[in-house]
């Protein structure tokens, strides 16, 4: 078993280096952060210094960050504004992430808002057709979804019809969030097996490049996205760590967004490693 990759999101607010740093000492070696305001659209200055100083870091044992565009971008909305609006943050966003080259920016598809799963599928699609260059090194990760309400990305199946449509799919992937793929009904604690194999059918596994590892407030098939600290869930401590011992997931980012503050981070960090290190 090859290992892993783990850490959390951090905040941006004390700059870039200040976060590669904090991953040190919470013990792991990756990291998230929200590009801009995940509820708003604002965007932190960069400084270059600051940026050489992450890039020092990450060349220190570190696999690749996994930055995550805000809530509020919505590429497939019924409001025309809004999908400019998102499309404008998207575009932002991957010129600012070319400035720590290599690494991947993940977001969460949108919702159709009643124009249909169809017509939200174009819309993602076109927006990524307009944003992903030949040059640009960074991947484009869509997430899994739970699927309330008109969300897309809640089937495998819609995440396909995506890549599908995308010209330069060496530019895009999927990270799969544990808690949103349970909460769409996908049972990953009874049959992760054939969870792994069903997404490797439709989607390919080649295309999973980072996971959320979070719990879930909800049982399975449930829509709703309540994420939960990792055992404490009903997705289960159990589960969890089969997903993380996983042989097809290795190698890969686990980003963790459970409901923690610093100690519980560090924490859940000291647990995902344990279970890495215990026999099977």
């Amino acid at each position: 078993m090859s290992g892993i990759y783990i850490g959390c999101h951090l905040s941006v607010s004390g700059g870039y280096e200040a976060m590669g740093r904090t991953m040190q000492r919470y013990g792991g070696n990756t990291f998230a952060w929200f590009t801009r305001n995940p509820r708003g659209g604002k965007t932190k200055e960069i400084s270059m210094e600051d940026v050489r100083g992450l890039g020092q870091i990450l060349k220190e044992g570190f696999g690749p960050v996994v930055a995550h565009g805000s809530y509020t971008m919505n590429l497939c909305s019924a409001n025309e504004q809004t999908r400019a609006n998102g499309l404008d943050m998207l575009k932002k966003d991957l010129e600012r992430m070319e400035l720590v080259p290599g690494n991947y920016y993940n977001f969460h598809p949108g919702s159709h808002g009643g124009q249909g799963e169809e017509t939200g599928i174009e819309l993602i699609a076109d927006a990524l057709n307009q944003v992903l260059q030949e040059q640009m090194t960074t991947t484009v990760l869509l997430e899994t979804m739970a699927g309330k309400g008109s969300e897309v990305g809640g089937d495998f199946g819609q995440l396909r019809k995506i890549i599908d449509r995308v010209a330069r799919k060496d530019h895009i992937g999927v990270c799969f969030d544990t808690c949103h793929t349970w909460d769409a009904g996908y049972d990953l604690a009874g049959d992760l097996d054939g969870v792994l194999a069903e997404f490797d059918r439709i989607v390919g596994l080649e295309y999973l490049k980072a996971v959320h590892l979070n719990d879930s407030k909800n049982p399975r098939g449930s829509r709703k996205d309540r994420h939960e600290k990792l055992g404490r869930g009903l997705l289960g401590e159990e589960a969890l760590r089969n997903i993380v011992r996983h042989p097809a997931l290795q190698g890969r980012p686990f980003i963790l967004e459970t409901p923690n503050d610093e100690e519980g981070y560090i924490r859940e960090i000291r647990m995902v490693l344990e279970w890495m290190r215990s026999p099977a």
